[in-house]
């Protein structure tokens, strides 16, 4: 397994030791030991989820604000742009993001901590998509932040005419309008 840091230090891309050959492929998609050892998280993850999306979903930016999770994310079929956005108002990236290509090929995961907003958009013909998290899900505490937001002027490679949204998207706030972290 290989960690690399991105712009932001906390959200880390892991790359899995593939071993392939001509009847397919094997890894490790996640060692707790290893995980800990190298990222230095040592959050318990207690939710697995799994979503299938066509060409042009995007999901995001979600965010839980008092049960707060933390992501580990990784696209088994197809192609997604995975963007973190710092939503840490004391943090010295606070309003920064970081977008990263996860797809089916390149194995690539993304460790998204406590704390930041979290979206993704498809950009293959579908794309299944596998996160663990930190905590469990509450309606109660979800927030969503609208992923055109020109205060954060997120590049997410794809034009906005071909982006396809759910209503909870549709209606999310402005980032100046959030509720966001301390």
């Amino acid at each position: 397994m290989n960690v690399i840091d991105t712009a932001i230090p906390e959200v880390k891309i892991i790359e899995p030791t593939v071993f392939g050959d001509a009847r397919g492929f094997f890894f490790e998609s996640f060692n707790e030991q290893q995980f800990r050892k190298q990222t230095g998280v040592t959050l318990p993850f207690v939710q697995d989820n799994h979503s299938r999306s066509t060409q042009g979903v995007l999901r995001g930016l979600h965010y839980q604000i008092e049960r707060a999770q933390g992501k580990l994310v990784r696209v088994v079929n197809g192609t997604v742009i995975d963007v973190a956005v710092d939503l840490r108002q004391s943090s010295p990236t606070f309003k920064q993001w970081v977008a990263v290509e996860l797809s089916a090929d390149n194995h690539r995961q993304l460790w998204i901590p406590p704390g930041f907003g979290h979206g993704f958009v498809v950009t293959s013909e579908s794309a299944d998509f596998l996160y663990k998290t930190t905590d469990y899900w509450f309606k109660a505490h979800e927030r969503s932040i609208r992923w055109d937001d020109p205060e954060l002027a997120i590049n997410w490679g794809v034009t906005p005419s071909m982006v396809l949204l759910a209503d909870k998207d549709k209606q999310a706030l402005f980032l100046n309008e959030a509720e966001l972290f301390e």
